[in-house]
This record gives structure tokens, C-alpha cells and sequence, in this order.
């Protein structure tokens, strides 16, 4: 199995992944908080690229079915029903309904990688499922990290090499390239204490000082829930569901 990392959506040639499983991170937080919301029952997530957009869609839905939710800098959208904060996405605000949601990184970037075989969005929460989803196909791999604001971010590399550790730790043959060797090492030498790691890195330092310290510790947890969610036909859905 091939595997690589990305740390940028914008680095990545589209036709390389044609024949790959896309696996996009952003772990700070709108993976995360897909993760949850799907996990609390939401009937589908709609990932869109710009605020009007997602207006635009929420037209096509009646009001009681669909929730609009979402970020800029860190921050709720005005009219919008929910912010970027896994903590929103309870079962009793989410259950059966379809999520439009925007977000500055990570809607984006899945997006950028649709025309893989399949994209699969990931983080910490769910890392053991995905690492095993993903021995279980035996298709190459590339890791897409959403980064913050166009630059790279250590979470989503960490989340990257927490998975990577689980694929090795299950004897896959992995042929990986060097982001992919990195990411492995450097969670290996912090993943006791991700929080340690990331104190110094930027994303968290603006999510800490935005008041969203607690957001950044749910995020990091490991291993949480078995919920896969998949990009498809412009939805996401748990793959259970498909």
C-alpha cells in the first residue's frame, strides 16, 4: 500500500488521486465536528466552499429539515444556526438533519479532493475505525491535510501519524513517502501528550485565545467513535448509511 501526505490541499494534482482512497484531516475543528455530528444521528452533512453557497443550497430544503452551521476565523456566521464547535452538534439539535455547513479549511478541502476513488474525512475521534476501513480496501492512500489559512498545521499531521502508527501496529505493508515518515515519528514522539505538542502551533494558539480551549481537548481525544464518514456526490454520509 502507497501512502502519502499532504500538507495542503493546494499541493495535491488532482489525477493523483484517481486511484487512491483521499483521506482528509482537519482535526481542529471541521472534521471533528463532522465525526460528532454525524455520530449524534444527522441525516447528511453538506460541505460548501463559501457562505452563499450554503445559503443558496439551504433554499432547496424545508426549514425544519436542515440546519446551516459553520465558521470565518473561528467564528459562528451571522444567521447561521450553529458555529464550528463540536460541542453544538448534540443528538437532540442534530438527529435527522441535513447539515449545510462552511467552514474557512476543511470544507474546502474536501471538496478540492473529490475526484479521488473515495474521500473519507478523519481526525483523532475516529482514527482506529479509518486505519481499519483502510487495511480492509488495500487501496493507496493519500492523507490530505486541510492546514489553517493556506499553511501547514500540526494537528492535522499528528491526526495523519496517529493513523499511520495504527496501520503499522496492524502489520500493514506500507511504502510511505516522507511526510508520511514524519508524521508517523512525530506523533510516535508525542502521542502521550498531543496537547504538548501543540501548545506551541498556531491554530491552537488562535482556537486557545478565541476561547475555544475546551473544543481543542474534545478534538484531540483518540479513538472515539467507529463513524466513517464518506464524501460522496456531494454529501457526506457515515459510511453505514451509503
Amino acid at each position: 500500500m502507497k501512502i502519502s501526505v499532504y500538507a495542503l490541499p493546494d499541493n495535491i494534482q488532482e489525477k493523483e488521486l484517481k486511484e487512491r482512497i483521499a483521506v482528509v484531516i482537519d482535526v481542529l475543528r471541521a472534521a471533528s465536528t463532522i465525526i460528532t455530528a454525524l455520530y449524534n444521528g444527522c441525516k447528511e452533512i453538506v460541505p460548501t466552499a463559501e457562505i452563499e453557497e450554503a445559503i443558496m443550497l439551504a433554499k432547496n430544503y424545508e426549514r425544519e429539515t436542515f440546519l446551516l452551521g459553520g465558521e470565518r476565523n473561528a467564528q459562528k456566521i451571522d444567521g447561521f444556526d450553529l458555529s464550528n464547535s463540536p460541542y453544538e452538534y448534540t443528538r437532540e439539535v442534530v438527529e435527522g438533519q441535513t447539515i449545510i455547513m462552511t467552514t474557512t479549511n476543511g470544507t474546502q478541502a474536501i471538496r478540492k479532493v473529490s475526484d479521488a476513488k473515495e474521500v473519507i474525512v478523519a481526525g483523532f475521534l475516529n482514527a482506529g475505525a479509518v486505519s481499519r476501513y483502510i487495511q480492509s480496501c488495500g487501496d493507496d492512500v493519500t492523507f490530505v491535510c486541510a492546514g489553517t489559512d493556506n499553511k501547514f498545521s500540526m494537528d492535522d499531521i499528528l491526526a495523519a501519524g496517529a493513523m499511520l502508527d495504527i496501520l503499522d501496529g496492524m502489520n500493514t505493508q506500507m511504502e510511505m513517502d516522507d511526510l508520511a515518515l514524519v508524521s508517523l515519528h512525530l506523533y510516535r514522539s508525542y502521542k502521550n501528550d498531543l496537547k504538548k505538542a501543540l501548545k506551541g502551533a498556531c491554530h491552537y494558539k488562535n482556537l486557545v485565545e478565541a476561547g475555544f480551549e475546551k473544543d481543542v481537548d474534545y478534538c484531540i481525544k483518540i479513538d472515539q467513535f467507529s463513524i466513517i464518514p464518506v464524501f460522496k456526490d456531494g454529501i457526506i454520509k457515515a459510511a453505514q448509511d451509503l
